[in-house]
């Protein structure tokens, strides 16, 4: 544990708000409302990622407003700012979602570009939808200023024929209405009730999953996440994050202190044990770099194979976000990992306190069962597992939870683009026992690495789920579920084995010896790769083109720096 030390409140606003030479910077800051008494304050940044193209950051305009309330209260000045936000869930399946990761690296960027440049003495971030939060805790690590990121919770479930549903029913329903199994009215009735306001996906899909992740790390206070979005207790929660900054300053600890190797393993565990999204992978592995700390991929395999998965939500469980809320929330999965022993007990948080405690403390509701006892898991192991093999020699990522096959052999059917194999799905042109391969979307080749949950969506929905495998150097939304692997490093735009398929090549997902094969020579994937080209792409100009050049691999976290 890192000790707090005292640090000096203004420590980084001195420099624009004090002297007679600042007399211009204090000008202009009186002119918009803030008066002496408030500069002589420390200046906190509250970086919001409020935008009205989705629900899961709609509400975060009123969010910040509580929280600014909970600055001045407890003695600083806040200074408002926004930055964008790219809804997964609404650009899914169309080239729009090729943005959607690329936005991490611009939210960080900005984040910390205004909070350097306006010389923040600390820095609170709201956060909603996927990249969002990572993108946020990645500026605090980079940063390195007392800093805490608030999650703004998640979404109600809708309620259909008396049963709850969510957005992945409606994804899973457009696969069911191309087998016509789902008439257009009742695909109208289910997309009319199944997103009932502001929030996130409801799912342990990536925002759940990293917001539960940034918790047990440490980085959001213990308890606040799962807070639903329009609870009323939520704006309450907002105020004590305002004030939880203004002490973290006082206390001096700093984002680093709190972004160990030790608060990642957490971190990683709590993935885990929900059966939580793939995408936390590459968000960890961003997070780790920006604060210095020493992951690798094989990090994940090692601790997702000795923690039992005990969580059960969508998309493979029962349960959503509230359910888990008013089952215990996280700090009862905390608990879980800690009566497990794997807990790292002394990784401090926030709060000034440590991970241990807060578990220790933990509220379980009787007779809950979102998370189940030691003694009767969902699985022995947790919900994910990192293969290599002569398809992925720098990895790849495989989802486990929500399906018990380990093994797959079959057929290749391959495609150059997520709506290449869309259209094979929809057109019923996929068979059972396929490995359906798309290529041409990691982070490099998309660009932007997009999330296939409209193809495995469709696959469930349309009877296929359990009678094939996919594997891509794109990525898996949190809402997918089935056999499936994502993240196959190196990508094909950079010469990765799988532009080597073609076809017809047998393919091996086999699971319990870490391998993901095709049924090639080395040599014959050589010639192949070397005599493949890449489609033309047409992203070739503006900050597609720029993070094409700049970043990555899946396997080191596709970061731009």
């Amino acid at each position: 544990m890192t000790p707090d030390v005292p640090l000096d409140p203004k420590h980084m606003s001195r420099a624009l708000t004090e002297g007679p030479a600042r007399a211009p910077a204090r000008a202009y800051l009186h002119g918009i409302g803030f008066d002496a008494e408030a500069l002589s304050k420390p200046i906190v940044g509250v970086a919001s990622t409020w935008i009205e193209t989705m629900p899961c950051n709609f509400h975060l305009r009123a969010l910040a407003a509580r929280v600014k309330e909970g600055i001045r209260a407890a003695g600083g000045t806040p200074m408002e700012f926004n930055t964008v936000a790219i809804s997964d869930g609404i650009t899914m399946g169309t080239r729009g979602m090729k943005t959607s990761l690329v936005s991490r690296e611009v939210i960080a960027d900005s984040i910390e570009l205004v909070a350097r440049g306006h010389r923040f003495d600390a820095v609170i971030a709201l956060s909603g939808c996927d990249k969002t939060i990572p993108g946020t805790v990645m500026a605090l690590a980079r940063l390195n200023v007392p800093g805490v990121m608030l999650y703004g919770g998640s979404i109600a479930p809708g309620r259909l024929a008396g049963q709850d549903v969510t957005i992945q029913d409606v994804f899973e329903a457009v696969g069911a209405h191309a087998a016509g199994t789902m008439s257009d009215a009742q695909l109208t009735e289910l997309e009319q009730a199944a997103s009932p306001g502001s929030g996130a996906c409801a799912g342990q899909f990536t925002a759940n999953t990293m917001a539960m992740a940034f918790e047990v790390l440490g980085i959001s206070p213990m308890g606040s996440a799962m807070v639903p979005a329009m609870d009323a207790d939520k704006p309450g929660v907002a105020a004590a994050a305002g004030r939880l900054v203004m002490d973290v300053l006082a206390r001096g600890l700093r984002p680093r202190d709190i972004i160990t190797r030790d608060s990642l393993e957490n971190a990683i565990a709590a993935i885990a044990t929900s059966g939580g999204s793939t995408n936390g992978v590459l968000h960890l592995l961003a997070v780790a770099r920006e604060a210095g700390v020493d992951l690798d991929i094989d990090d994940f395999d090692r601790i997702s194979e000795r923690t039992p998965l005990l969580c059960d939500l969508k998309p493979g469980g029962r349960y959503v976000a509230t359910d888990l809320y008013a089952a215990g929330g996280v700090p009862l999965v905390a608990q879980r990992l800690q009566e497990a022993g794997l807990l790292h007990d002394d990784a401090i948080t926030v709060t000034g306190r440590t991970v241990g405690e807060h578990a220790r403390e933990a509220s379980e509701t009787d007779g809950q069962q979102v998370v189940r006892p030691l003694n009767d898991p969902i699985k022995a192991s947790g919900g994910l597992a990192i293969l290599r093999g002569n398809l992925a020699p720098a990895g790849c990522v495989v989802k486990l939870s929500g399906h018990e096959r380990r093994h797959h052999r079959g057929p290749a059917r391959v495609f150059e683009s997520e709506e290449a194999a869309m259209d094979a799905v929809i057109t019923g042109s996929i068979a059972g026992g396929d490995v359906v391969v798309i290529r041409n979307e990691g982070p490099a080749g998309g660009p932007g690495m997009r999330e296939m949950l409209a193809v495995t969506a469709a696959l469930n929905g349309s009877g296929l789920g359990e009678h094939v495998a996919l594997l891509t150097d794109g990525r898996f939304s949190g809402a997918t579920h089935g056999f499936m692997a994502g993240h196959v490093a190196p990508e094909a735009a950079r010469g990765g084995p799988i532009a080597a398929v073609a076809d017809g090549d047998e393919i091996t997902i086999d699971v319990d010896a870490r391998r993901l094969d095709v049924a090639l020579g080395d040599e014959q994937i050589a010639a192949r790769v070397a005599a493949y080209e890449s489609p033309v792409n047409g992203d070739h100009t503006g900050v597609l083109a720029k993070y094409a050049r700049l970043v990555s691999s899946a396997s080191e976290g596709a970061i731009t720096c």
